[in-house]
Order: C-alpha cells, then structure tokens, then sequence
C-alpha cells in the first residue's frame, strides 16, 4: 500500500535522515523562490514536489539474487539429505555424442542410457552421492585403464551408487560420507573427441539391482542468495 507524505517522511527519518534533509532542503529551497508557503495551495504543491522527489530518490528495491542448489531426497526420514548432486553442476545437455539424461538412447535405440551425466571442470572434486562404504574401483571400458568408476553401497539405505570418468582418491574399504571428495573429474576429450561435454556418469542402484534415475532425487531449487562476511581479523 501507498504511503501518505507523513509516512513517508517518517520512514525516512528513521531509516535515512540525511536523504530526507537532502529532498527537504532542495523542494523547500526551489518552492521558496516560486511562492510563499503561507497560501494552502503551495503548501499542497511542496508536499506534491516532497513525495515525487522521495519516489525518484528511493526506487524499489531490486530482487534479490537467487542460487540454485541442489536438493537430495531423504529416503530414510531423518531430516537429512540421502543423495547429492557430485559435481554440483547441471546434467549435460544434447552434444555431439547424444544426451545425457537417464533412458536416452544409445548405439542407435539397442539400448538406454542407464544413469545421469552431471557436467564437470576437468580436475575438479567429485563428491560422494551417497554415504556409504567404497565396494569396488573399477575401469568405465574394457581395455581402458584411464578411466574409472567408483562404486559406493550404503547397507542401511539399501542403495548404491556408481561414478564414471574420475580420478579416485578413495580406496576400497573406505567409508566415505556424502559431499565429500571421492576423486577429481577426468577429462573425455581423449576418448571422445569433437564435441563430448567432460560430465561424470552417475547411477543410483536399488536393493533390487535397478537403475533409478537420478534426477528424481536431486532436485535443483532456487533460493534468495546469501552473503558470507568474512570476520574481521
């Protein structure tokens, strides 16, 4: 709701005294040399000239920035988050070598992309999508020994979960907890040269074997930004 010129002025007042001696100041100064205040029609006028000077002075406030975050689903109802998103970057998008989205088809439709490609920085940290227990490292292809996976199975959710195209910095038997670095991300312009996004491969398996789509559990959202101050030393 609109404020009246009293409200206004009383809001400057406690929230930005020198801007309103600054308006006041200048309307009454211009108002002044044009018509004594003593006739109620230029009072009405000074209060008109008061409040647009206060609206040209006070624009709306901008909305804030808003950051995408990435929300993991929690399967086990304790409050907390069950899966993660392990590069923090969206999932790649259609290129040169087909898309990256779970079910697409692959070696022309004789069978289906069976986990989610999240885009990655060659050499970034790839973080834990779920907190569990490393139960294999492996090799992504047959013959290929420069890129790997790692394997991660959490016994009390009754899920597991792969990770493609990374450098680990894990070892089997190591319990690791979800978000935290697990590898760096592996570059893929060698093996697929010409126009392949660098992404990891994620797959979500079930207690049954199943793959699941990823992106149902690691949902983006947006949110007000916010700000950290650093502490003054």
């Amino acid at each position: 709701m609109k404020l009246g010129v009293p409200a206004r002025l009383l809001e400057l007042v406690e929230t930005k005294p020198a801007l309103l001696v600054s308006i006041v100041a200048l309307v009454t100064a211009t108002a002044a040399a044009a018509a004594p205040l003593s006739q109620p029609e230029h009072r009405i006028t000074l209060a008109t000239a008061v409040e647009r000077a206060m609206e040209q002075a006070d624009p709306p406030a901008e909305p804030a920035p808003m950051e995408r975050v990435w929300d993991g689903a929690d399967v086990d109802g304790d409050g907390r988050a069950d899966f993660a998103n392990p590069t923090g970057l969206e999932p790649r998008e259609h290129d040169a070598y087909g898309a990256g989205q779970f079910g697409a088809r692959r070696d022309g439709g004789s069978r289906r992309h069976e986990g989610v490609d999240y885009r990655a920085e060659a050499g970034q940290d790839v973080d834990a999508p779920i907190s569990g227990y490393v139960t294999k490292i492996g090799y992504a292809y047959a013959g290929d020994q420069s890129l790997k996976f790692v394997e991660i199975t959490n016994p009390a959710l009754n899920y597991a979960a792969r990770v493609f195209y990374l450098k680990p910095t894990v070892d089997v038997g190591d319990a690791v907890a979800i978000g935290r670095p697990i590898g760096k991300a592996h570059s893929l312009q060698r093996k697929y040269p010409g126009g392949m996004t660098d992404h990891v491969h994620l797959e979500i398996i079930d207690r049954r074997g199943a793959r699941l789509d990823a992106t149902r559990m690691i949902v983006a959202q947006y949110r007000p930004a916010t700000t950290t101050l650093a502490a003054a030393e």
